[in-house]
């Protein structure tokens, strides 16, 4: 296991803007990251993962990781860093064999597809993704206080999609085919996919970690039921056995018909995809949890202009008072040009500063 962060020296935060608004405290600005806001639309990125030799040389190399995670803090006045590293870590150390082939994305070479590849599964030896934990580590030291870091990891369900379809799907055929034919074995995925989440993070937290994040990226293909029971209730699960000394913030793309019942699950901040209206939002939550998003990446794409004005809308959506972190409402594109980056992060903070004078 990895040191325990307070025994390990680490400098105090110089902006810790994120921190207070996952607690819905006052900022002096409205605090921004980005999901994948270490990546290949940065050339720098393109660079180091080439000196890698592929994603998971990059991902499993403590020193790799750290220099591509403060890249775009270099670039950015951005308020948080993310741990690089990859969801499917976890499945990975379960022995299920994750690979990267160019151009096609994760894939697994031994997916769940029967009741006895079910049988055998069990939460990992955490020994097996010390070069995570090296890496937060790593990361926050190299950070010297500048920003807080996030940890993060996949949610039980978003892992059993890939565990068991093998790699992404269109449709889900075959997760969802055992969740409805053989629900017992959904469950027992789910179930060691919880626990071994709870404990992933709580390593990274013991490493580090000063937020973590849970992406339930594939919550939202889920029916009204088969969500609350499939998805929600193991995202719960990780949430009631977790270091809460620490912020939680819960990502559920598509979760917005859901809002309040991921608001209840525990969570300290949850994330919306660009679909949901972020004043609608605070309304329907009755500021219990702080909120994080919600641009379209695509408006990165539209002019200076475009980006700077939607920047606005969304912080206006939002409104007065404490508990918004300014995020897109999935991860940042590969081809998104890094001057719209730019000029987003200058006008979420000139705007959101203005607000408050405003005030």
């Amino acid at each position: 296991m990895p040191p325990s962060a307070s025994s390990t020296a680490f400098a105090d935060l110089v902006n810790d803007n994120f921190l207070r608004a996952c607690r819905r405290q006052a900022t002096e600005h409205t605090p921004l990251w980005l999901m994948r806001q270490a990546g290949r639309y940065l050339s720098e990125y393109r660079a180091t993962r080439a000196k890698a030799g592929s994603f998971m040389g990059l991902a499993t190399n403590p020193e790799f990781a750290t220099e591509v995670t403060l890249q775009p803090l270099e670039r950015f006045p951005l308020d948080a860093a993310i741990l690089f590293s990859d969801i499917l870590t976890v499945p990975d150390a379960m022995g299920l064999g994750l690979s990267f082939a160019e151009g096609e994305g994760p894939r697994f070479a031994h997916p769940l597809r029967d009741e006895a590849a079910v049988a055998k599964l069990a939460v990992p030896d955490l020994d097996k993704l010390r070069y995570v934990f090296d890496a937060v580590t790593s990361i926050r030291k190299a950070l010297n206080g500048r920003v807080p870091l996030i940890g993060f990891s996949g949610s039980p369900w978003t892992l059993a999609c890939y565990m068991v379809e093998g790699a992404g799907s269109d449709d889900y055929r075959l997760v969802k085919t055992m969740l409805y034919a053989r629900p017992d074995l959904m469950h027992r995925i789910l179930a060691i996919n919880a626990d071994a989440v709870a404990a992933y993070l709580n390593a990274q937290i013991a490493a580090g970690a000063q937020a973590v994040m849970v992406f339930d990226s594939w919550g939202g293909v889920l029916a009204d039921g088969a969500f609350q029971d499939f998805s929600l209730a193991y995202t719960r699960r990780v949430l009631e056995r977790l270091d809460r000394s620490v912020p939680a913030i819960v990502f559920t793309k598509g979760g917005g018909p859901w809002l309040e019942a991921i608001a209840d699950s525990g969570a300290d901040v949850v994330g919306l995809d660009w679909t949901v209206n972020l004043a609608a939002a605070r309304r329907r939550v009755a500021n219990r949890v702080a909120l994080q998003g919600n641009l379209d990446p695509m408006v990165l794409f539209g002019g200076e202009a475009a980006v700077r004005a939607e920047a606005r809308r969304v912080l206006d959506d939002f409104g007065a008072g404490p508990g918004h972190v300014f995020n897109l409402g999935h991860g940042i594109h590969q081809h998104t040009p890094p001057e719209a980056v730019a000029a987003l992060v200058d006008e979420v903070h000139s705007h959101s500063r203005r607000q408050r004078t405003a005030r």
